[in-house]
C-alpha cells in the first residue's frame, strides 16, 4: 500500500473514533440517498458556506482534501459533494445532489462502521465514499400500470422511497384520471389519510431544488389535481422554486407552466411566478415555435397584462396564421377572450377558417366561439349565421337543451336565426310533454327577446306553450310565473289563466318582496301597461299597484340633433327628450301629416300620425313600438353609428330620407 493510501485510511480511522457518533453523519430516513438539511446559512449564489471549517478537526478538513487529490493520475472528485453531510453548524448547498450520481448513501439501519467503508483502488475511479449503488429512479407509468389505487402507490413508495418523488404523484394522478369521479373523491381521501403521505410530500419539498425544471411543473399540476390545497407548505414550496428557477424554463416549460398557472387562485407566490412568466415571455416570444404553445402562454397571462404585451402576442400570433391548423383557429377565440385582447384581424381570420370547417364541429367549440365573441364585443353575422344554419340542418343530432344554449347565447349577441328559432318552435308543437320548466322559460325569453315569430306555427306554439304550464300552474314559482308572462306580454299574446293567477295579491306580494325586486317590478309594469295599450288584452281594468319606476336617463344624441337642424334650420320642427305616459321616453318628435310630406312646427295643430316601423327591433324596443303607435306615433330608428360615419351632407339626406319615405313595412325576416 502507498503513503498516499496509507495516510487516507489513517485518517478515516482517526476520524471515527475522534468524532462522536452524532456529528459523523446524518442520513435521510427516506433512503434515496439525499442528506437532511438540517439548518440553511448557505448562500445559493455561489454555494458556499460561511464558517464551515470553523469548529471542524483538522483531520476531518484533512480527509476532504486527501479524496480531491490525484489517486496514480485518477482525481477522486465525482460525488463527494453529496456523499456525506457532517451534521455542524452549517450544511452544504441542497442544490449540490445530483440525481446522476451513481452511488448512494446506506440507510439507517447501516452502522458508522460499515458507512465509512472505502471502496478503494488504486486502478480505479470509482467514488471513495460508496456503500451500494443508488435504486433506478421510479417510472411513473411503469408504477401506474402496476397499481390499481392511489394506496397502492403510496404503499410502494412506503416500502422503498425512490428518487423522484414527482414520480408517485405523477402515477397517482394517472390512476385518479381513468377511474370514476365518486371512486376518485373516496380515493382521494384515502391517500389524504394514509401515513405514507406526509413522507411523500416531505421528500417532495427536498427534492424540488434538484429535480428537472419539467418534472417539478408536472408535479405540481399533478398535485394540484389531486385536490392538495394551495395554502399547503407543500405547494407554496414548488411554487417558490418554481419562481426561483424560472429561467430554466424552455419552450415545453413553458407550456406546461402557463397551462399550471390556470388552475392556481391568485396568491403571492402565484402573482409574483405570473409577473416572472410575463417577463420570460416578453423576452421569448419570437422564438416560439409551436402554435399551441403560443396560444396556452397567450391564455394563461392574463387580462391585466400591459397592453404592449398583448399587442406583441397578436403579431406573434398574426405572422404565425399561414401555420394555424382548423384548432387552432378555433381556439383562438377563447385565447383572446381569456386574455381581454378583442384583435379584429385576427378574429376575422380565424372565422373563416371555422366557417369552412364548421361541419363536425364539436358542440363544446361551438359554445366557446360564441361566447367569445360576446365577451371580445365581436359580431361575425357570416360566422354566426354558419353555426346557426350547420345547427338547423343537423337538428336531429342534437339534443334540445344544447338548441336552447346556443339560442341563448345568440339573444346575448343579438342574432336571430329564423330557421334554427322555427325548428324549434315545431319540436315544441309536436311534443310539448318533452319539455321542463326551464326548457319552457330559456324558449319563451328567446323567442319573445329576439321578436321572432313562426310563419304558419305562431299560434300552435304559443297554445302548446300556454298548454305545457297550464298543467304546471300551482308548482311554477311566483319568479317563473312573472318570466313567461313577461315573455307572452313581448309577444303580444295574453294566456288568461297565468295572468289571473300572477296577479293574485299574495303573488305580487311575494314578487316585490323577494328575489331580484327591482327587476319584477319592473316587468310588472310591463304587464300593466300591454294590459291598458295592446288591443288582444281582453281586461283592461286590470290594475295592479306598484312602486313608480325612476325615469330612464336621456342620451344627449347631438349629431341627430345636429342634423335635424341642418335638414329644416330650425329647431322648432322637433322636441328633444319627449317623457311619455307608462315611463316611455322618445329622443325627437317630429309632427307631420297623414301623407308624410309635411313638417308642422310645434305650435301648430297636431296631427295624426300612421303607424310604422323601420326595421325589425327586439323584444322591449318591438313592444316600445307597438305601444307608441297604439298612441299615435309613427316610429323612425335611426342607428348613431350609421349618422357618425357620414359627412354632414350625406347625413342629412339619409335622415330626410327616413322621415319623407312611404316605404312599406319590411318582413320580420329582417334583422338590424
Amino acid at each position: 500500500m502507498n503513503n498516499k493510501a496509507h495516510s487516507l485510511l489513517w485518517n478515516i480511522r482517526h476520524l471515527s473514533t475522534s468524532l462522536p457518533r452524532s456529528r459523523v453523519l446524518r442520513i435521510c430516513p427516506l433512503g434515496f440517498g439525499r442528506p437532511e438539511v438540517v439548518h440553511s446559512k448557505w448562500y445559493p449564489r455561489n454555494g458556499l458556506l460561511t464558517g464551515f471549517d470553523e469548529g471542524l478537526r483538522p483531520s476531518v478538513r484533512y480527509l476532504f482534501q486527501g479524496i480531491s487529490r490525484s489517486v496514480h493520475g485518477c482525481t477522486q472528485t465525482k460525488g463527494i459533494s453529496h456523499a456525506a453531510v457532517f451534521k455542524h453548524d452549517r450544511v452544504l448547498c441542497p442544490r449540490s445532489f445530483s440525481s446522476d450520481s451513481e452511488h448512494s448513501l446506506v440507510s439507517n439501519g447501516t452502522s458508522d462502521r460499515d458507512v465509512m467503508k472505502v471502496n478503494f483502488h488504486p486502478n480505479s475511479c470509482e467514488d471513495v465514499l460508496t456503500k451500494k449503488t443508488r435504486p433506478t429512479p421510479v417510472n411513473h407509468k411503469k408504477l401506474a400500470q402496476e397499481c390499481n389505487s392511489l394506496s397502492d402507490v403510496l404503499d410502494t413508495f412506503s416500502k422503498a422511497p425512490t428518487f423522484p418523488g414527482s414520480s408517485y404523484f405523477l402515477a397517482m394522478w394517472t390512476i385518479a384520471k381513468r377511474i370514476s369521479e365518486d371512486k376518485r373523491r373516496f380515493e382521494i381521501q384515502l391517500m389524504f389519510s394514509h401515513p405514507a403521505f406526509s413522507q411523500l410530500c416531505e421528500q417532495l419539498m427536498r427534492e424540488a431544488r434538484i429535480m428537472h425544471y419539467d418534472h417539478l411543473l408536472f408535479s405540481l399540476n399533478a398535485i394540484m389535481k389531486l385536490g392538495v390545497p394551495q395554502n399547503t407548505l407543500m405547494v407554496q414550496t414548488v411554487l417558490r422554486t418554481i419562481q426561483e428557477r424560472i429561467n430554466e424554463c424552455d419552450e415545453r416549460c413553458l407550456s406546461i407552466l402557463s397551462t399550471v398557472l390556470e388552475t392556481l387562485e391568485p396568491c403571492m407566490n402565484v402573482n409574483a411566478l405570473r409577473a416572472g412568466l410575463r417577463i420570460l415571455v416578453d423576452q421569448q416570444v419570437w422564438k416560439i415555435e409551436h402554435i399551441f404553445t403560443l396560444q396556452t402562454v397567450m391564455k394563461c397571462i392574463g387580462k391585466d397584462t400591459p397592453f404592449a404585451l398583448k399587442k406583441k402576442l397578436e403579431m406573434k400570433a398574426l405572422k404565425e396564421l399561414d401555420r394555424f391548423s382548423v384548432l387552432n383557429s378555433q381556439h383562438m377565440f377563447e385565447v383572446l377572450a381569456a386574455m381581454d385582447h378583442r384583435s379584429v384581424v385576427l378574429l376575422n381570420e380565424c372565422s373563416k377558417a371555422v366557417i369552412d370547417n364548421i361541419h363536425g364541429c364539436p358542440f363544446k367549440v361551438l359554445i366557446s366561439i360564441l361566447q367569445s365573441c360576446r365577451d371580445l364585443r365581436y359580431q361575425n353575422e357570416d360566422l354566426f349565421k354558419s353555426i346557426a344554419d350547420y345547427m338547423a340542418t343537423t337538428f336531429e343530432i342534437w339534443k334540445l337543451k344544447q338548441v336552447i344554449f346556443i339560442l341563448m347565447l345568440f339573444e346575448n349577441l343579438g342574432f336571430r336565426p329564423p330557421e334554427l328559432m322555427d325548428k324549434l318552435m315545431e319540436k315544441a308543437v309536436e311534443d310539448p310533454g318533452s319539455l321542463n320548466m326551464k326548457n319552457i322559460v330559456s324558449i319563451l325569453h328567446v323567442c319573445s327577446s329576439l321578436n321572432h315569430i313562426h310563419r304558419g306555427k305562431n299560434r300552435e306554439f304559443l297554445e302548446a306553450m300556454v298548454s305545457a304550464l297550464t298543467v304546471r300552474l300551482h308548482h311554477i314559482s311566483s319568479e317563473n310565473l312573472l318570466s313567461v308572462v313577461y315573455s307572452f306580454c313581448l309577444m303580444n299574446y295574453f294566456p288568461l289563466a297565468l295572468i289571473n293567477q300572477l296577479t293574485k295579491k299574495n303573488v305580487i306580494s311575494e314578487l316585490l318582496t323577494s328575489g331580484d325586486i327591482e327587476k319584477n317590478i319592473h316587468r310588472l309594469h310591463v304587464l300593466n301597461t300591454c294590459l291598458k295599450l295592446d288591443e288582444n288584452a281582453h281586461y283592461k281594468a286590470v290594475h295592479i299597484p306598484l312602486p313608480q319606476l325612476p325615469r330612464p336617463p336621456s342620451h344627449p344624441n347631438d349629431r341627430v340633433a345636429e342634423v335635424l337642424s341642418n335638414l329644416w334650420e330650425d329647431e322648432g320642427c322637433f322636441s328633444r327628450n319627449v317623457q311619455l305616459p307608462h315611463n316611455y321616453h322618445i329622443d325627437f318628435e317630429i309632427r307631420m301629416d297623414n301623407n308624410r310630406t309635411q313638417v308642422f312646427p310645434f305650435s301648430d295643430v297636431d296631427a295624426p300620425l300612421a303607424p310604422n316601423m323601420q326595421s325589425h327591433p327586439r323584444g322591449l324596443l318591438a313592444m316600445k313600438i307597438r305601444h307608441l303607435s297604439a298612441m299615435g306615433f309613427y316610429v323612425i330608428l335611426i342607428h348613431n353609428w350609421e349618422l357618425r360615419k357620414l359627412r354632414m351632407e350625406d347625413a342629412v339626406a339619409f335622415v330626410k330620407t327616413k322621415i319623407y319615405s312611404d316605404e312599406t313595412l319590411p318582413t320580420t325576416d329582417a334583422a338590424v
